[in-house]
């Protein structure tokens, strides 16, 4: 945000950086002056900006042949911008021999980059590539494109979004002709391969390898080349669509009055499959006319009283998101409709005089008007229409706007406010994304995967998994990866004690091995029943996995000749040359006899080594996960006369799944995992088996810096999925009619996606909840993803962390040296502490920081929900109490706060836009710091009274940077830090700080939340609850305080031996 003006005649300039190119600016005024009445004003400057533009007329283009300084032996690039209201047309044009060219053209609205790299010996989709980018892109604004050719490599951008491809070997696309075409492609070209036509609107800013084109051809430069009508404006006839917003909209016009027929024409463009187009009474009683569209095409109908209705239907797939033309009249005994100029009609005798009625109502009815369509079960019209003409008079939106002409409800005149909701498909896995005007749906059929955007596996990931769920013996798809890209896989499951996996291949029969001229064999390669990437994942997921090969030779040896070079060897996934044999470690060329030593030749580590003149086997197995499997073997030693082999490969076995069997205990108090940040912008979904005894308990979090996940035990017989992803907070619930905190397994899954968010425990009914429509859809994370067992605690209780302990606060002669070094000496001049929480009730204890010296450190929410700081560090002076008005942070959402001190300057920052700094007057040193609290202050200090949190808290994790190394000077010998707790119920793996407070309100953001009674008083004890949570408490001692205890310690032990030398 920045601020705004404080009376109403100064201005305040506020520069923006970056600065950034928008097509609509919206301004959200935050806060009025307090001091003045509410009022706005805003002038918005642009920067600096060169354009040159160029118009084709749909029948001409511009050439630009290449000069050798402009050509790039390695690079291509090519930017420019278009607009248009056409849908297709060629943007440029370049070709080369053998058929090879780049082409870009629009089709249907979308761009289209199509590649050809002329190689007649590459299969089809290697020889010829399309990219497509973009939608809706004939709407007559100004959209960017970048193409980027680096030899075999193609980037490709629209409008900011970008598609990469790499081509094959051998494919490149920089040596094509000196000429590129631009709006078309010349007429000796054209008719050859690509008959479409030119392209009819404005280019600006085109530019070959940093060469200004358009300067170029305006300045008639020898390189360049205008054919047929090329000017140099943009200068178009500006078209006024009208956007039916809803289904209750419309748009009545009046009609011809004293006209013997009727007729309306416009063009529209709609996702919706249904729908009300156009509906008119006629005068006289003589019937309606009515214009629907149902399931994608159009139906014209005409009633008359005491007559069967009359229809002509035409057209098909209209409910494609492109512009369509319609036109329809009533006149004499005709009745017809013309769609995209095929027409289609139907003779009909009248009854009575056929006069236009007083008004055409478009899209839908007002509320008042009932009949002739309105209030049909197909609803109003959702979509876009433009050039309407009632009549032989053409409608100017403008002029409805201004309401000089008709009426209208829940329009937006002077737009096309379409949307493509497919593209960039949301659906994943190869599903089938279909639309309407609010939302879009996923066609799963076929694709293996299940849920709103084909995100959640249909499949198990292992045997074991299917072993788990009591399944036997047989023929399975399994999916490795889960809802990762791989597709699922068709393998045997043996279902035996140890569950094993089998992938089976083309050549599990015996392959023989003969030369009869002494040439050495092709070998073949084995195709697998599932892809290299597939079986890849089988093997890293498995615990152990194997393939038995079996050998036969006669006169044939698998190791080296006496100089060393290898006759047999087999190929692995990495393409990579293995001579080593089953039963040995990589490389040690031995067979298992060899290993075993039962070789019938013990000179030799094979049998077939041997070098018989009869029949000998070898048979080896090949566990080393790395290199399987085998896709290639090759015997060499088959060219002299009676030399014969053979072989035979049997299947991919694998046992176990390490995934599946992992665990985890959390059964220390400071017991968790973290792992990088959690990455599901838009669909993500956690699995897990879990068990326990603790009643709550926190199980996964990830936190952003307002967005956030977790899964948690909310209570016995509940668990709980919540997100934020900037709509607020959303929350799924499963409830058990038994506890699950039976200390039995219990099956977790998660998912969320940009249409729902599901929860699923056990074989229980999934429970969904549904995704706000349009809006936020990003996920946006940016710390450790915590996997941890949390524990909630109750009003009066408290958790206390301290850093170290002193009996009875005294310093007497009986504490040892070093507590009383450490008390006496260390001075703290700096700490930093950041805190990400959320509650809905204040005021509220966040944080409170004690020491020895009755020094303190608290943050705070006021009753109004700021935040106050309060600093003590002279315990013979008055605290420093600081109140941040920055907002009412007790709002349900999460807020993250950081304090950094520096001697007397504290920087204070929320929700990291948000700053301020303030300068303490009670001293610039925290002495002997002691404890960290969150909850009621207990203890002789008690009597300063910070305001305390009760409630239903949650005990969770706690990082401190920086304490770490000092903590061992902390201490006393044998001596560890201490955790107290008062009346809260822990869970196993719970660590010391920071901690949760549990919500009391509604979800997703929706309804007021109840807050519970503010405190009476800061020490209040019956408060009622107030939900919170308190994710993250950073602690941080500057190095200077590791370095002063360091140094402290170095001079009492350096004092304590020399005392110890005898004089």
């Amino acid at each position: 945000g920045f601020p705004g003006n404080t009376n109403a005649d100064s201005v305040v300039h506020y520069r923006l950086e970056p600065p950034f190119e928008a097509r609509f600016l919206r301004f959200l005024p935050v806060a009025w002056n307090p001091k003045g009445r509410i009022g706005m004003r805003i002038e918005v400057y642009g920067c600096a900006y060169r354009s040159e533009v160029v118009n084709f007329d749909g029948k001409s283009s511009l050439i630009y042949t290449l000069n050798q300084k402009s050509v790039s032996p390695t690079k291509d690039v090519i930017s420019l911008k278009f607009k248009t209201r056409q849908t297709d047309g060629i943007l440029l044009h370049r070709e080369g021999q053998n058929g090879k060219h780049v082409t870009l053209e629009l089709v249907k609205g979308r761009l289209i980059l199509s590649l050809n790299s002329g190689h007649a010996n590459l299969p089809s989709p290697d020889a010829r590539v399309t990219l497509t980018l973009g939608s809706l892109l004939d709407d007559q604004h100004w959209h960017s494109v970048l193409l980027e050719l680096l030899n075999a490599h193609v980037n490709f951008t629209v409008d900011r979004h970008t598609q990469h491809f790499q081509a094959k070997s051998g494919s490149r696309y920089l040596d094509l002709d000196d000429e590129i075409s631009f709006g078309g492609i010349p007429g000796h070209r054209k008719s050859v391969v690509f008959p479409r036509k030119n392209f009819h609107g404005c280019f600006e800013n085109l530019y070959y390898n940093g060469v200004d084109i358009i300067d170029l051809s305006k300045k008639r430069k020898p390189q360049t080349l205008a054919v047929g009508n090329v000017s140099y404006s943009c200068s178009h006839l500006q078209i006024v669509p009208v956007t039916f917003l809803s289904s209750s909209s419309y748009l009545a016009l009046p009609g011809a009055s004293g006209e013997d027929k009727v007729s309306a024409a416009f063009q529209f463009r709609t996702w919706n499959r249904a729908g009300l187009l156009l509906t008119s009474q006629l005068k006289h009683g003589s019937g309606a006319l009515v214009l629907v569209l149902n399931d994608g095409k159009l139906k014209l109908s005409l009633s008359q009283p005491g007559h069967p209705s009359r229809d002509v239907t035409a057209g098909a797939g209209l409910s494609d998101g492109q512009w369509h033309s319609v036109s329809l009249s009533l006149k004499g005994s005709h009745l017809s409709v013309m769609v995209d100029g095929e027409a289609a009609s139907v003779a009909h005798s009248l009854r009575g005089r056929i006069d236009s009625g007083d008004t055409y109502y478009l899209g839908g009815c007002p509320d008042s008007v009932s009949g002739s369509g309105c209030g049909g079960p197909l609803g109003g019209f959702q979509g876009c229409l433009r050039l309407i003409s009632i009549g032989d008079k053409a409608v100017d939106p403008i002029t409805v706007q201004q309401g000089a002409l008709g009426s209208f409800r829940d329009l937006q005149i002077d737009t096309c406010g379409l949307t493509d909701r497919c593209l960039p498909s949301y659906c994943e896995h190869g599903g089938e994304c279909s639309q309407s005007w609010d939302t879009f749906s996923c066609d799963c059929a076929h694709t293996g995967y299940l849920g709103a955007t084909c995100h959640s596996p249909l499949y198990e990931q292992s045997c074991e998994a299917h072993k788990h769920r009591g399944d036997s013996s047989g023929l399975y798809y399994i999916d490795s990866d889960g809802s990762g890209p791989l597709e699922p896989a068709l393998v045997y499951c043996n279902m035996t004690d140890s569950t094993g996996t089998s992938v089976q291949h083309n050549g599990s029969h015996l392959a023989r091995v003969k030369s009869s001229d002494g040439e050495s064999p092709h070998p073949v390669a084995f195709k697998y029943t599932a892809s290299m990437d597939q079986l890849q994942a089988i093997i890293d997921r498995a615990d152990h996995c194997q393939q038995e090969l079996a050998f036969h030779c006669k006169k044939s040896r698998l190791s080296a000749r006496h100089d060393g070079t290898p006759v047999s060897w087999w190929v692995g996934r990495t393409n990579e040359t293995h001579t080593y044999w089953g039963g040995s470690l990589p490389d040690a060329q031995k067979c298992a006899c060899g290993l075993q030593g039962n070789c019938l030749d013990s000179q030799y580590y094979c049998n077939c080594d041997a070098d018989r003149n009869e029949w000998t086997s070898d048979t080896v197995v090949l566990s080393h996960k790395e290199h399987l499997p085998v896709i290639q073997v090759v015997m060499r030693d088959t060219g002299r006369p009676h030399s014969e082999a053979a072989y035979a490969l049997g299947p991919l076995l694998c046992w176990g799944d390490n995934s599946f069997w992992n665990s985890a205990s959390f059964n220390t108090e400071t017991s968790y995992l973290h792992f990088p940040t959690f990455r599901g912008e838009f669909s993500a979904d956690v699995s897990f088996f879990f068990k326990t005894t603790a009643p709550s308990g926190v199980f996964v979090e990830n936190l952003g810096i307002t967005d956030f996940i977790r899964l948690e035990l909310h209570a016995p017989s509940e668990v709980t999925f919540s997100f934020d992803v900037g709509n607020g907070r959303c929350e799924v619930t499963v409830r058990s009619p038994t506890p699950f905190n039976d200390n039995q397994w219990h099956h977790v899954r998660a998912e969320r996606n940009v249409k729902e968010a599901s929860l699923q425990v056990d074989q229980l009914p999934s429970e969904t909840q549904a995704a706000p429509a349009d809006g936020h859809a990003r996920l946006q994370l940016n710390s450790q993803l915590f996997v941890e067992i949390s524990a909630y605690f109750g009003s009066g209780s408290s958790v206390i962390y301290n850093f170290q302990e002193h009996h009875n606060h005294t310093f007497g002669k009986n504490a040892s040296s070093l507590a009383a070094l450490f008390h006496e000496d260390l001075t703290l001049t700096g700490e930093m502490a950041t805190l990400s929480f959320r509650t809905t009730g204040a005021p509220s204890l966040l944080l409170y920081v004690s020491s020895f010296y009755e020094e303190y450190l608290s943050v705070i929410l006021a009753p109004n929900g700021s935040l106050q700081i309060r600093y003590k560090l002279d315990r013979s002076q008055a605290p420093d109490v600081f109140n941040f008005g920055f907002k009412n942070l007790a709002d349900g959402q999460f807020h993250q706060v950081k304090i950094h001190r520096e001697a007397a300057m504290v920087s204070v920052e929320v929700n990291q836009n948000a700053r301020r700094q303030v300068i303490l007057s009670s001293g610039t040193e925290f002495n002997a710091v002691k404890s960290l609290t969150l909850g009621t202050v207990l203890g002789k200090w008690q009597k300063m009274r910070p305001p305390t949190a009760h409630g239903s808290e949650a005990l969770g994790r706690e990082h401190r940077k920086g304490a770490r190394r000092g903590k061992p000077q902390l201490t006393e010998r044998g001596q560890r830090p201490s955790l107290e707790r008062g009346g809260a119920a822990v869970g196993c793996g719970v660590p010391p700080a920071p901690w949760r407070l549990r919500l009391a309100g509604d979800l997703c953001g929706s309804g007021p939340t109840d807050g519970g009674q503010p405190l009476v008083t800061a020490d209040g004890s019956d408060s009622a609850v107030i939900g919170g949570v308190i994710a993250v408490v950073i602690f941080i001692l500057l190095c200077i305080t590791a370095i002063a205890i360091r140094i402290y310690q170095q001079r009492w032990l350096y004092h304590k031996n020399e005392s110890n030398i005898p004089k």
